[in-house]
């Protein structure tokens, strides 16, 4: 790493928590299936298995077990089988002809009973299935290092790239805002940071960069953050939390996704405003620009940007003017840097990539962190009224898009949190 890095001591009382595709379910309150099930004779169990399998599988049960073990008293096991589900009118006599051929052949004795609907997304949801009818239980495996814990080096680098997102969600004169760090972990070095630009005032410096930097790198330039023209600040209290920060002055484009014209409304002529310019899909852009920069020939000309992207809702400098500045990147910098390391290769938009926010992002966000392929997301703070990753909606959990990412928040530790300094409003 290049600079200082988070000790032992410092990243005790972080915690980083995995938030799975699905809202956990109180065991007590899982939804049930009633199936029509029948103890069986073991030495003929292979057979009514295979019989029951061809004719009656279990398709929307693939996590049932078929079969019940049972210990009797002296040692003895009880065998029973799932014949299958219960006929919507209830009635047995509509279960499938091949299941009552089977239940006569081998004169079995029904019965009904409750089974598990879904899979258990934990080991306590399995246990709590178990005393209904035995499931099976996969523990969440992905394609992604971290889902199952962290090492000590991966939480450290967690731990400063997210403390330097919440500082940068802090660093402005007026406002608090949400804000974006895309990083790449293999490299440690950050692709593109940015903040909310939803309301930009003509003529301010703009919050984007795309400098490479390493985490280490981050802690430096975070230590060094008061001395670069921010005085007058409060520190979070004890209980900091998102609606604390939003009485101190935040507009956080994800807390409210549709705001946007009524803050246009009481801001002046010479801000800027486009709605969809919330951090993360700033964050994109320049990411965007990087790329365009460093590999000028695999792509468009930097100078084809589409009109809606650099759409402008008030009086004030041509958008590709404000476009042109705010994604300004020191390119023969970053070359230089890249050119120690061999040749590159153009990454396919932000393929393996992490990106850390300060807010859970919203929906059109997250769906953006979809198309550009997105390995991992950090946030620090829930988004209670449109979170797209947890607080209102799961996205990663929809089985329907074609790239899935995983989803983690990250408690920082009170001192930190008092240590953050923010705009006095």
């Amino acid at each position: 790493m290049c600079s200082k890095q988070m000790g032992s001591d410092d990243i005790g009382q972080w915690r980083i928590e995995y938030i799975p595709d699905k809202p956990p379910v109180p065991p007590d309150q899982q939804p049930t299936v009633d199936v029509v099930a029948s103890p069986i004779d073991p030495k003929f169990a292979n057979a009514i298995v295979r019989r029951l399998n061809q004719v009656a599988p279990l398709e929307n049960l693939r996590h049932v077990k078929r079969v019940q073990k049972k210990c009797l008293e002296g040692g003895k096991a009880e065998l029973s089988v799932v014949l299958c589900i219960v006929p919507d009118n209830g009635d047995l006599r509509g279960m499938p002809p091949d299941v009552q051929e089977l239940i006569s052949s081998y004169q079995l004795s029904t019965f009904t009973t409750k089974v598990c609907k879904y899979a258990a997304l934990s080991k306590e949801e399995w246990e709590a299935q178990c005393k209904l009818w035995p499931t099976s239980y996969h523990p969440p495996t992905y394609n992604i290092s971290g889902i199952t814990g962290f090492s000590e080096d991966d939480s450290r680098s967690v731990f400063s790239f997210m403390k330097y997102a919440v500082e940068l969600a802090t660093s402005g004169n007026e406002w608090v805002v949400n804000a974006a760090v895309i990083v790449d972990p293999i490299s440690s070095q950050v692709i593109a940071s940015a903040c909310d630009q939803v309301c930009h005032s003509h003529g301010s410096p703009a919050r984007t960069s795309a400098e490479p930097r390493c985490y280490g790198q981050v802690a430096a330039i975070s230590a060094k953050s008061d001395v670069n023209g921010r005085t007058d600040y409060d520190s979070l209290p004890q209980n900091a939390s998102s609606n604390y920060l939003e009485q101190k002055g935040a507009v956080v484009s994800c807390l409210s996704p549709w705001s946007w014209a009524k803050k246009c409304a009481h801001q002046s002529s010479s801000s800027l405003w486009h709605p969809l310019r919330h951090a993360a899909m700033v964050a994109i852009e320049s990411s965007a620009e990087r790329d365009r920069q460093l590999f000028p020939g695999s792509g468009r000309s930097e100078d084809m940007v589409s009109e809606m992207d650099c759409a402008q809702y008030s009086a004030g400098s041509p958008a590709k003017r404000q476009k042109t500045e705010d994604l300004r990147v020191e390119i023969d910098e970053k070359r230089d840097v890249h050119s120690l390391q061999g040749p590159l290769e153009k990454p396919y938009l932000c393929t393996g990539y992490d990106i850390y926010l300060a807010w859970e992002p919203c929906v059109m966000c997250a769906m953006a962190l979809v198309h550009q392929r997105i390995r991992r997301i950090f946030y620090a703070f829930p988004n209670a009224s449109a979170g797209a990753l947890g607080s209102v909606q799961r996205l990663q959990g929809e089985k329907s898009l074609n790239h899935h990412y995983a989803v983690f928040r990250v408690f920082m530790p009170q001192d930190t949190l008092r240590s953050v300094p923010i705009p006095l409003s």
